[in-house]
């Protein structure tokens, strides 16, 4: 706004009222404001600059500042000889001109001649600040009209006012200084908040800017509208009105008031809207709500108001559902941010971040959250501010807020009350009006709808967070023969909700199928498609399908879902007993395989195959012998590919780390994850599974082929014990010799040709496993008095730490697991 570069004529306090007297009276200047960038173009121009030069706004920026203000130098002794004592006066520093030209490094003060279309000459006082940091501002120049000086010179004064120069004083020098130092910044109101707040900044540093009457007297130079304050012009135009009533004629001065008014209203009411709109594009920017926060306080401070402290309803920083209802004295309000203009840490100890507290029906926090509206007091009384301690136990928090202009406003959407801003300004500066509860309502309501739109989008990430988390598996740390560990990490882009699965699965012969999997895409689909095709994978697993297989059936499952559905996987099988892995690849990127003997990792070469939900291409299973010690690392694209990168970097890179010795498998995880995300760009989601292939040693496998004869269960029940006695596991021996009894009794039973397979794995607990090539799985059932049969499964369900029946290729397998006794 143009509003603070309209500075009225001076004080009536001449130079003869003594030192002490002429310091308080500021003095009042009708002031042009001038920003130069660094390339020495205009890039602000004050409307006292339109008045002083003559040139408009739009016509001045962008142009050469030495074009628009022609200097012929500091003016020569004898043209400023009438002015008396400081006839020599030349400035302090160099010209204007030296000035204009980038040469000037430290403030500069002096008077010029300037010409100036329809004027002829002019004699100005200017002030020069030489502008440092990140912004396109070199200088800043502020420049006043003598003769305007003379024509409102008062009385005798107007003899001292001739006398005047320009020249510099901390602020500190003179009494009101902390006052002239906040309207400073209304000198530059068209700038942004952090240009002219650095500014300032350099400007108090330099020295503010004064008029020197006499070796002793100096008026420092202060911001006036140009027109009287509201106050007087409402009883100026109340006269105007009773002149009118009375058919006197209207004088002057209420004439002038009333042309100025209306310009000031419109000044006013501009500066509002630029402040606003300001405030806007400065919030916003993420849609992170703690972020968003952080933005809104900062952008009313110190602007606006000197304090800023923000609360949210519990349901909103939660980042739960939309709150319902009205407000009540027991909500919970957190309040989430506090931004302020006071020395550091002031407010930390006692109005901490972070705290939740609900508000008592007398606090105007309660009139505000209730009725959406924003409240205004103009000054915290003693009893107010007693009464809002009350609510902060033995946190006497009266020095902070008594005797503030205080303004609530609250922050909504779409009609409900999310949360609400306490506005406090000091007791120096000016209480809030009507103008700025008006100001304050819109600029919550902007608020409001950034703070609703990142509220909303941290519900709805944190909504496909919960399902694509409820998708993930727990996998267990060891299974028969070998030891997992995981990695999931979320992508980086603003859909960090992704496709990419993995898991494992427990299967026949103490067998495990390793999965990792990655759908194409981002979002809540990809989530939900991944868990459909997870679902699917551990239900075609539990068939014991062969690999190859479960990935043809898995590409028929997609295509009978849509023609969206593509997913890449990568799905092995191993046996820790043969020490083998049997692999198939649909589309995805191979395993790298870590030599125990050796330490070499290298790509597993297979057959790629392609992706899920292409259809009508085959896949291949390819078997790769492991030992002992060797480790399996499977993960997706996301760890490996970087945009505008050979993925076959990445892929070198996962073989490096993979193979770095590790104390254990979360520290070998880790190591890869820090290896590949240093690499920088990535985006996508990544799933990491890692395995050891342990192995299973042949002691500790028993294995017996029976006849079809019941003869034949005496003889397992015997045999069981006899291997338990050996391996020293007699404790378990009865119920492992009850139960294998019961399995190979109804195998013997319904097996039809082959023989019955009974097996003891010794691992992480006893398995037992019987296999005959009956097809039908047995299921639980209950068993009558006189029923003959129904019995031996139940027994299994209740000794058995657990059981289970799974088809084969060749029949069926039933098995039980006994917890191994503590050594």
């Amino acid at each position: 706004m143009e509003r603070g570069t309209e500075w009225g004529a001076p004080s009536s306090h001449g130079a003869g009222h003594g030192a002490q007297e002429q310091a308080a009276a500021p003095g009042r200047i009708s002031l042009a404001v001038v920003v130069v960038d660094r390339a020495g173009l205009v890039s602000h121009w004050s409307r006292g600059a339109r008045r002083l030069f003559g040139t408009p706004r739009e016509d001045a920026l962008g142009r050469p500042a030495v074009d628009l203000l022609p200097v012929s130098g500091a003016l020569p002794d004898d043209e400023i000889a009438p002015y008396g004592a400081y006839a020599a006066y030349e400035g302090v520093g160099p010209d204007l001109e030296s000035s204009l030209d980038g040469r000037l490094s430290y403030p500069a003060a002096g008077r010029a001649r300037l010409r100036v279309p329809e004027r002829d000459r002019i004699d100005v006082l200017w002030w020069a600040y030489p502008l440092v940091g990140p912004g396109p501002e070199r200088l800043l120049v502020l420049a006043a009209d003598t003769d305007a000086l003379h024509r409102d010179g008062r009385g005798a004064d107007s003899i001292a006012v001739e006398r005047i120069a320009p020249g510099f004083a901390l602020h500190t020098d003179f009494p009101g200084a902390e006052e002239l130092a906040r309207q400073l910044p209304e000198i530059m109101p068209s700038m942004s908040v952090g240009e002219s707040a650095r500014i300032v900044a350099q400007v108090l540093e330099l020295g503010y800017p004064v008029l020197e009457f006499s070796q002793d007297d100096r008026v420092p130079v202060t911001p006036d509208w140009g027109v009287p304050r509201r106050a007087e012009r409402k009883a100026r135009r109340e006269r105007a009105a009773r002149a009118a009533a009375s058919g006197e004629s209207v004088p002057q001065d209420v004439q002038d008031v009333q042309d100025e008014g209306e310009d000031l209203e419109y000044v006013a009411v501009r500066e509002r809207l630029e402040f606003l709109n300001e405030v806007s594009g400065r919030i916003g920017t993420s849609l992170d709500l703690a972020q968003t926060i952080i933005e809104v306080s900062k952008a009313v401070v110190p602007r606006f108001t000197d304090v800023a402290g923000t609360y949210l309803r519990e349901q909103v920083v939660a980042g739960e559902g939309f709150p319902d209802g009205v407000p009540d004295t027991t909500t919970m309000w957190h309040r989430v941010a506090v931004e302020h203009t006071d020395e550091p840490g002031r407010w930390d100890d006692v109005i901490p971040v972070g705290e939740a507290m609900p508000f008592p029906a007398h606090t105007p926090f309660f009139q505000c959250m209730t009725s959406g509206q924003p409240v205004l007091v103009p000054r915290i009384s003693e009893q107010m501010g007693h009464a809002i301690a009350a609510q902060f136990e033995k946190r006497d928090i009266r020095p902070l807020i008594n005797n503030r202009s205080m303004l609530v406003v609250p922050l909504k959407a779409r009609n409900v009350v999310l949360g609400f801003m306490i506005l406090l300004r000091h007791p120096e500066r000016v209480e809030f009006n009507d103008m700025d509860r008006v100001t304050g309502a819109e600029l919550a309501a902007r608020a409001g709808l950034v703070l609703d739109n990142a509220r909303m989008y941290t519900y709805q990430e944190s909504v496909a967070e919960t399902l694509q988390d409820s998708m993930l598996p727990q996998i267990a740390p060891r299974m028969a023969g070998c030891d997992i560990a995981t990695r999931y990490l979320p992508g980086t882009l603003l859909g960090r909700v992704g496709g990419d699965w993995f898991d494992s699965v427990k299967l026949p012969g103490s067998r495990t199928a390793l999965v990792v999997g990655d759908v194409m895409g981002h979002g809540l689909n990809s989530a939900a498609m991944m868990g459909q095709l997870r679902t699917a994978v551990q239900t075609m697993a539990a068939l014991d399908l062969p690999p190859a297989q479960l990935l043809r059936n898995l590409d028929d499952l997609a295509q009978r879902l849509g023609d969206s559905y593509l997913a890449t996987c990568l799905y092995a099988v191993y046996d820790p007993i043969t020490s083998e892995l049997e692999i198939a690849n649909a589309g995805h990127i191979p395993p790298v395989l870590v030599r125990a003997e050796d330490g070499r990792s290298d790509l597993l070469d297979l057959p790629t195959g392609a992706p899920i939900g292409v259809g009508g291409v085959p896949f291949e299973s390819v078997r790769v012998p492991v030992a002992p010690g060797d480790r399996l690392v499977m993960c997706t694209d996301g760890l490996v590919e970087v945009r505008g990168e050979d993925i076959g970097v990445g892929l070198a890179t996962l073989c490096e780390s993979a193979a770095h010795p590790a104390a254990s498998m979360d520290d070998a995880c880790d190591t890869i994850i820090r290896a590949l995300n240093v690499r920088g760009g990535r985006k996508d989601d990544v799933a990491l599974l890692m395995v050891r292939l342990g192995g299973i040693a042949p002691e500790d496998v028993a294995l017996w082929r029976l006849a079809l004869d019941p003869v034949e269960v005496g003889r397992a029940r015997a045999a069981v014990r006899e291997q338990l006695h050996e391996w020293g596991l007699n404790s378990l021996a009865d119920n492992a010799e009850l139960m294998a009894g019961e399995l190979v009794t109804n195998a013997v039973r319904h097996a039809r040709s082959r023989r019955v397979e009974l097996r003891l794995v010794r691992g992480e607990t006893l398995l037992c496993e019987v296999d005959d090539d009956d097809h039908t799985l047995p299921s639980l059932r209950g068993a009558g008095p006189a029923d003959e049969f129904g019995r031996g499964l139940r027994v299994v369900s209740t000794l058995a730490r657990e059981w289970g029946a799974s088809r084969t290729s060749a029949g069926k397998t039933v098995w039980f697991e006994l917890t191994l006794p503590r050594r």
